[in-house]
């Protein structure tokens, strides 16, 4: 069983000890004491490191990647294989969370695509990292290096978290090395930006920069609350929006990595939308009542077997409020699989509770190496049960160069039939150098060859 980020003893004792040194005033030269941050930051700033990743990036012609464009003009699928190399480097953040194994968490993002990654710590040492997992829809991976004398950040609650809340943002900028930023909590619970599959941001206007992502986002006792992993910058630099993720979010996705090597989301079977002005008059709701309309109620789902119906409006999860569908879908999502979770909702005008199992959601959310031929390519199950929806593709993935795209729908690989990831793991494990591909794209079907 490998090791989760649990909080335990030893943690809470660092806590402790941060909350004092943190505290510690020092002193202006006519000896006056003056606040700072400079103990706190001695205590964690070890914990943060500088991550180099470098990869070969295989460059194709865009056209010979078009299958139509090749059978058009009876162009061999040889020759839509790539025909040079070019080796990439990008620099980035991370965080220690566990000293004594060596793990650290980062974004997807940061090392996605990487051959090889590096990680330097603040004492100059550098030491090659061993990927362990990581989930691209929250943006989270998961790290490990074999190295002694480490510093870790003990883990905060995020959910104390409050806006106004003091932050300090601590990464690697373009690449200068080690910089502290500060800021406060500007939001909480940031969805709909479309930065991330699963989005329930920390806002913060502590400077974040390219090169911040995967950093620590800590708060004034030293401890991890948040991954900084995103900007809003529509000049180009820093305008003071910058997003984190929560640590508890972090958590969950690491702990299942660590435990079982994958991680699973939850899912009750419904589909949802936000309330607008115009659907509150329509469904008789008060003016500024806030909520997640159930539009539809899938087939034999756990919210079909709850007694969910389409018009419920959903306002909480266990107690906590869900007054848009990210919060909705993000309070699902990262409840415990075969979990029962209390729904508040509104029904034809009267308050009630419904107790739902959460299933497990349709989508495959961890970076599994499915096959060599498949790699940079993220599958779900199709909503209609036939075929497995490419989910996410990277434009530089074999995948792509042979022509497939996302929202593509494989139906078949080497002619036996797919309809969900498990039918697509049991034929790929028996598959080696070529794979035959039955695609799906609109309303037309064709065949592709991956080698």
């Amino acid at each position: 069983m490998k090791r989760a980020l649990k909080l335990g003893a030893a943690a809470l004792l660092t806590v402790a000890s941060l909350n004092a040194s943190a505290a510690l005033p020092i002193s202006d030269p006519q000896g006056r004491e003056l606040p700072s941050l400079s103990p706190m930051l001695e205590q964690v700033n070890a914990a943060v490191v500088n991550i180099a990743t470098f990869s070969n990036q295989q460059v194709y012609n865009p056209l010979l990647s078009d299958p139509f464009f090749r059978r058009f003009f009876n162009i061999p699928d040889e020759q839509a294989q790539p025909r040079q190399q070019r080796r990439q480097a990008s620099a980035g953040s991370g965080v220690i969370v566990d000293k004594n194994q060596g793990t650290i968490i980062t974004n997807y993002h940061v090392i996605k695509g990487a051959d090889e990654i590096q990680v330097q710590l603040l004492d100059g040492r550098t030491f090659q990292a061993e990927l362990i997992g990581a989930d691209p829809e929250v943006d989270i991976a998961v790290l490990k290096i074999k190295a002694d004398k480490l510093t870790a950040l003990p883990l905060a609650d995020s959910d104390r978290l409050k806006v106004g809340d003091f932050v300090v943002a601590i990464g690697n900028p373009f690449g200068l090395g080690q910089t502290i930023t500060t800021g406060v909590v500007s939001a909480l619970g940031r969805t709909g930006l479309g930065i991330e599959g699963f989005e329930n941001f920390i806002q913060t206007d502590a400077s974040i920069n390219p090169g911040n992502s995967g950093g620590a986002l800590v708060n004034l006792n030293g401890e991890l609350v948040g991954i900084n992993t995103a900007i809003i910058a529509p000049g180009g630099g820093n305008v003071g929006i910058g997003f984190a993720i929560p640590v508890n979010m972090m958590r969950n996705v690491a702990d299942q990595i660590l435990d079982v090597g994958e991680v699973t989301r939850g899912q009750i079977g419904v589909a949802i939308q936000d309330l607008t002005p115009e659907l509150q008059q329509a469904f008789d709701i008060d003016n500024g009542q806030q909520g997640v309309l159930v539009t539809d109620v899938m087939k034999d789902s756990e919210a079909e077997k709850a007694g969910l119906k389409a018009g419920d409006l959903i306002l909480e999860v266990n107690g906590k409020l869900t007054p848009n569908s990210g919060q909705l879908r993000h309070r699902i999502a990262f409840a415990g699989v075969g979990e029962t979770v209390k729904l508040t909702l509104i029904r034809d005008g009267k308050r009630m509770d419904i107790d739902v199992k959460v299933g497990k959601s349709a989508t495959l959310t961890s970076d599994v190496r499915l096959h060599k031929l498949l790699d940079g390519v993220t599958f779900a199950n199709s909503p209609d049960g036939r075929g497995v929806v490419i989910a996410e593709l990277d434009p530089q993935s074999t995948a792509a160069a042979a022509g497939l795209r996302s929202n593509d729908v494989i139906l078949s690989v080497n002619r036996q039939r797919v309809d969900s990831m498990d039918d697509l793991n049991q034929v790929l494990a028996r598959v080696d150098d070529k794979l035959l591909l039955q695609v799906r794209r609109g309303n037309g079907v064709f065949y592709l060859v991956l080698r």
